[in-house]
């Protein structure tokens, strides 16, 4: 499993705007086959600070993901959102489990 976490910063003037298309990329992600997880969280000390965490059966569904309309076209709001400093880590996990 890859497990993807890290970070954006978006100005804060723009969440409102943001948070609708953040909304339909999550959705759309969650739907697709090999996606665990998918989420955004917004950092409660930090307002501008978006954290990203997604969670993928392999690299296989990743690439699909990867290849979809929907990551196109979050990708295309980006610059009249403002969004900057992304920083996201894929890590190579094993399967979950309860602690």
């Amino acid at each position: 499993m890859l497990l993807i976490v890290g970070t954006f910063r978006l100005p804060v003037h723009h969440i409102d705007a943001a948070r609708p298309i953040m909304e339909r990329m999550a959705v759309a992600s969650r739907c697709e086959e090999g996606c665990m997880e998918y989420g955004y969280a917004q950092d409660v000390f930090d307002f501008g600070l978006i954290h990203v965490k997604e969670l993928w059966v392999d690299q296989a569904a990743l690439d699909l993901h990867f290849a979809a309309a929907h990551l196109a076209t979050w990708r295309a709001a980006w610059p009249g959102l403002g969004i900057y400093d992304r920083k996201l880590w894929v890590y190579d996990v094993g399967e979950p489990r309860a602690t």
